[in-house]
């Protein structure tokens, strides 16, 4: 899949920052539940801005990981944003979002076992033949594991894309939230993905609380992110890089300088290879 480059997640905040001032970006990237119904005031912006930078989608509402049927309805709905704004691609999380019809708003995790495979790779086929593309899947935050479990997350994560033909979206401060919570180095975790498989990388801050650390998105990157940063942009090479931020969001000039600083550690990596 074509690199895009260095992008930042679509915010409202910064819609007419974005279209008046025409920042030197890539690509920007939407949630794709603020788009889905039909006109209004969002989807306005999001094809304003498409007409200037690829956007991609990013959703929070596929639950991949439940034992619930799949929604047929929200699929039909984010096939059809999709075409309407020529995504390069549709992500999403590894994870489940509730059960027996109650949305829990939270990403949660899944036992890394074989069972879970079973249970993942034909409804990732399902989702895949209906959008008439593959789709990516990102490693989440968690904070318990399961004692069910059967290999690591990154064994699971390897064994999972090929099984299903899937991609991966990287969260590279999630590997760290979860290397700190679950004691497990991170390198190991980067070591463990299949370089063909992984599309997209994302980068955001977290909050430390003295035993553990939270993914919030809600701050700066934190200088232990940049570091497995350039640890993975040597493994992964110039993959689609782009910041998250969904609190505490700071005008659009500082995340374009926070954009910066990937760019030029990518760029000193690709020189002194």
């Amino acid at each position: 899949m074509k690199s895009l480059g260095f992008g930042l997640g679509l915010r409202p905040d910064h819609y007419d920052a974005i279209l008046s001032e025409l920042p030197s970006v890539g690509f920007f990237e939407a949630l794709t539940e603020n788009y889905l119904v039909p006109g209004g005031k969002a989807l306005d912006y999001l094809e304003r801005v498409r007409a200037h930078y690829p956007i991609v989608l990013h959703g929070v509402s596929l639950s991949i990981g439940s034992t619930e049927p799949l929604n047929r309805d929200y699929l039909k709905l984010l096939k059809a944003l999709s075409r309407r704004i020529h995504a390069p691609w549709i992500s999403d999380h590894l994870c489940w979002t509730g059960t027996e019809g109650l949305n829990l708003h939270d990403l949660m995790p899944l036992p890394y076992t074989q069972e879970a495979l079973e249970h993942l790779v034909p409804r990732i086929e399902e989702i895949q033949e209906f959008l008439g593309e593959r789709i990516l899947l990102e490693n989440v935050s968690s904070y318990v594991g399961y004692r069910s479990s059967e290999m690591t997350e990154w064994e699971f994560l390897a064994e999972l894309s090929a099984r299903a033909d899937c991609l991966l979206l990287l969260d590279v401060n999630n590997v760290y939230v979860n290397s700190v919570n679950h004691r497990f180095d991170p390198i190991a975790f980067l070591d463990g993905v299949p370089k063909n498989r992984v599309a997209q990388i994302h980068l955001a801050g977290h909050e430390r609380q003295e035993t553990f650390i939270i993914d919030t998105h809600d701050a700066p990157i934190a200088d232990a992110v940049w570091a497995l940063y350039q640890r993975a942009f040597l493994r992964f090479g110039a993959v689609s890089t782009m910041i998250e931020r969904d609190a505490n969001i700071p005008p659009l000039q500082e995340l374009l300088e926070e954009l910066a600083l990937a760019q030029t550690s990518a760029a000193a990596i690709e020189a002194a290879a």
